[in-house]
Parts: C-alpha cells; structure tokens; sequence
C-alpha cells in the first residue's frame, strides 16, 4: 500500500476557509431572497451552501481521520481559524433552513 502525502496544513485549512466563505455568501443571497419572499432563490441558494459546507466538512473531516489514524499533525492556529468559521457558518446555515418556514407562515398571512 502507498503511503500517503504528508497533509500541507495550510492548504486544508484555506480550502475549509474558502468553501465556508462561499457557503456563507450563498446563505447571504439566501436571506436576500428570502427577505422578498423569493422562496424558489432562497432554497436554490441554501442548497449552494450546503454543497460549500459539505466541500468545507470533508476537507476538515480526511485531517482529523488521518490524525485519529496516527498520522503526525502540528498544532496550527490557521486550521483552528478553518474550524471556528465552518462551525460558525454551519450554524448560521441551520439557522437560515430554520427561518424559512416562518417566513413563509407571515408570508401566507
């Protein structure tokens, strides 16, 4: 079996930080949409997130395993900076999909 690459912290890090970012730019265009009651644009959008998170999520997720599997990884401040923005902006994510339904309920009114 081949070994694998040594893992370039920094570049997992900012691959987290970029897809993160995109998603939240999604979830901004999101709240936009939703704002005018464009419930199509707001879903489209929140399911663009969703994809940057995911992106963001597997990128954290092959570090962690590799280090769970033994691997060496040094301490960097950059990674922990890559997992408070995913973590931050998965919930501003959650809290976006929870939004819409009261949205749509003063919507109807």
């Amino acid at each position: 079996m081949a070994e694998e690459e040594p893992i370039n912290i920094p570049a997992v890090a900012m691959n987290v930080i970029i897809n993160a970012g995109d998603g939240r730019a999604c979830i901004d265009k999101a709240m936009d949409a939703l704002a005018e009651f464009d419930f199509d644009a707001a879903e489209a959008h929140l399911a663009e997130a969703d994809e940057k998170i995911l992106e963001a999520h597997k990128s954290q997720t092959e570090m962690i395993q590799r280090q769970a599997g033994g691997e060496e990884v040094e301490y960097s401040l950059l990674f922990v900076h890559a997992q408070d923005t995913l973590m931050t902006i998965s919930a501003e994510l959650h809290m976006a999909k929870k939004m819409m339904p009261v949205v749509r309920a003063l919507a109807a009114k």
